[in-house]
């Protein structure tokens, strides 16, 4: 099989993903002598790109509801795959540095405090149950709106959906790299204290356990060995972004669950600071890479698809 046959079939987002796939591995491989797994990152992202190639083919010439189904979802948990191995890759590249410090200077010069601390005068146990529920609610606002454009069988405005919040991710994930921190529930509070300084009703405690299972922040640890192994993943606020860009899609595709995306999307940006995942800067700054986002992903799709279909296909693209 030559490899024309293997990338005929490629949709824009499957360019996405090998094209960041790539990116990662050249820094995997700029930063070799840092990145203890640096080695195994790149076999991996050369594997994922093959593998994106063959099943974009096995798709269209098999044509299997099964297969297709794969290739129009499987970016969500890639795009999740890449937020771990970047977990990997940070803390070494910048020899352990967080920027927690820079970030909280910016918020205190903004408003003259520490936000996350104005909140605890009205926090209580019904709030914070909401908002901790909004805020988990985060990828599966996602899915709600996936499964709605999937439903419409208008592959276009799907693929369209799927490439934007991937394109969405990435471009988070470039904040990551450049100015890690680990947030205010690490830094302004006693991470081991959340629950006793802002304790929910029933469901918060299972909730903030499967949010620090995601950020691999390790639990019943002391705080110290908490902030080591914990994600660094707070500027820009990637839940403000992505929250802003299903806002955004969900009213430009007139989908049906735009006002629920829209209250619950609320809720869960006013979230991030209240529950202590984020400083105020990181959503200022996660509204201004959402905008960057929105701005060029219709551009860049366009362009993209353009380039896909000026190669001659044997057989038509399906849904």
């Amino acid at each position: 099989m030559t490899f024309r046959k293997l990338t005929v079939y490629l949709h824009p987002a499957d360019v996405l993903v090998i094209a960041f796939g790539l990116s990662l591995s050249l820094v995997n491989l700029a930063f070799s002598s840092r990145i203890p797994l640096s080695r195994l990152l790149i076999l991996i992202n050369c594997l994922v790109s093959v593998a994106v190639c063959m099943l974009a083919y096995a798709r269209n010439v098999n044509s299997s509801r099964v297969l297709i189904f794969i290739h129009d979802w499987y970016v969500a948990p890639i795009a999740f795959f890449s937020f771990k191995e970047l977990y990997l890759m940070i803390n070494p590249i910048h020899f352990g540095r967080d920027y927690d410090d820079l970030l909280i200077e910016v918020d205190r010069w903004l408003f003259g405090g520490d936000p996350t601390q104005w909140l605890m005068q009205i926090a209580n146990p019904l709030l914070t149950e909401i908002l901790q529920i909004a805020y988990t609610s985060f990828y599966f606002l996602f899915l709600i709106l996936g499964f709605e454009l999937y439903r419409r069988h208008h592959p276009d405005m799907f693929h369209y959906f799927m490439f934007t919040c991937v394109y969405g991710f990435f471009l988070s994930y470039l904040g990551y790299f450049f100015l890690p921190a680990v947030g205010p529930r690490f830094t302004l509070h006693e991470f081991a204290s959340l629950d006793t300084e802002l304790p929910g009703l029933l469901l918060t405690p299972y909730l903030r356990w499967f949010v620090n299972a995601g950020g691999s922040v390790p639990i019943g640890v002391p705080s110290e060995i908490a902030i080591a192994g914990a994600q660094r993943d707070v500027f820009p606020s990637g839940h403000t972004m992505m929250t802003l860009v299903l806002i955004y899609l969900s009213a430009k595709l007139n989908a049906r669950v735009r006002h629920f995306i829209f209250v619950t999307g609320t809720l869960l940006i006013i979230a991030t600071v209240y529950q202590r995942y984020h400083y105020v800067v990181d959503l200022i700054a996660g509204a201004a890479f959402m905008a960057f986002c929105v701005l060029t992903s219709s551009k860049l799709y366009a362009y993209l698809k353009m380039q896909l279909q000026t190669i001659e296909r044997p057989v038509s693209s399906k849904h």
